[in-house]
């Protein structure tokens, strides 16, 4: 029962139908946190925010709109879990860094892609295979070094990701004078920070030679990346359906 009155309260408080005088007087009844300004607008400044649906103006839905595993807590969560894969607390951290490292592949992908084709005016998807491809390695060359360098990098971080911090220690890194480029500044899994992983200062600022991370614009660059990370693998998606009719994303867009 306090699950469904939670649910509906949650509906009443979306932007969808908190502007009638119904829903306010019934927020004011149901929750006392209420405070309602008189002006020239009306605000209503709910005790608890109420958490965002993916599916905008639901109210109730039980947990394929508003799942209880799903707090609000995570960069872009809107809810969306169908199959439940983040009930387990381990998993749902697993499954946001897989999300954030093929999100941003994808966005390299996707800029990559666009740029080969319109400087060779190669397909993407036959590049590899045209004669009049540079190629300064051999297949076999370009494979094992892939496989190595990726390989090196994969496993630390699979490492990491079990046991934090591990992996910015001397003995882990083969040049011991720069391990300090590998300490997580944050503080926070998949976003490292620091003199090597923000160069150029966006989420933190160097004082006297040492980063000093800034939360509020980590926060915002957070939100924004897996956005645009979601934007990027939808839009591949996109390509590789292209790709099966023998089409490219320029020759779609009629360039």
């Amino acid at each position: 029962m306090a699950a469904t009155s939670g649910a509906v309260l949650n509906g009443l408080g979306s932007p969808f139908l908190r502007g009638s005088s119904r829903t306010r007087t019934l927020l004011a009844g149901a929750r006392g946190g209420v405070n309602v300004v008189s002006s020239s607008k009306l605000v209503v400044i709910a005790a608890a925010q109420p958490k965002k649906s993916w599916i905008p103006g639901v109210r109730g839905g039980g947990n394929l709109v508003d799942p209880e595993w799903l707090d609000g807590s995570l960069p872009g969560d809107y809810g969306f879990d169908p199959l439940g894969l983040g009930k387990d607390p381990a998993f749902l951290k697993w499954y946001r860094e897989a999300e954030l490292i093929h999100g941003r592949w994808a966005m390299a992908a996707v800029v990559g892609i666009f740029v080969g084709q319109a400087w060779s005016g190669i397909p993407w998807f036959e590049a590899g295979a045209d004669p009049g491809a540079i190629a300064p390695f051999s297949f076999g060359s370009l494979l094992g070094t892939q496989l190595l360098l990726m390989g090196w990098v994969e496993s630390k971080r699979w490492v990491d990701f079990f046991n934090p911090e591990s992996q910015s220690v001397e003995w882990a890194t083969p040049w011991s004078r720069t391990a300090e480029n590998f300490a997580n500044a944050t503080g926070e899994q998949g976003y490292p920070g620091g003199k090597f992983f923000d160069p150029l200062g966006f989420a933190g600022t160097l004082k006297d030679g040492v980063y000093i991370p800034d939360t509020e614009k980590l926060e915002r660059l957070k939100l924004a990346e897996i956005k645009h990370a979601r934007i990027a693998m939808l839009a591949m998606l996109i390509f590789y359906f292209e790709a099966g009719q023998g089409k490219t994303p320029l020759g779609a867009l009629g360039l």
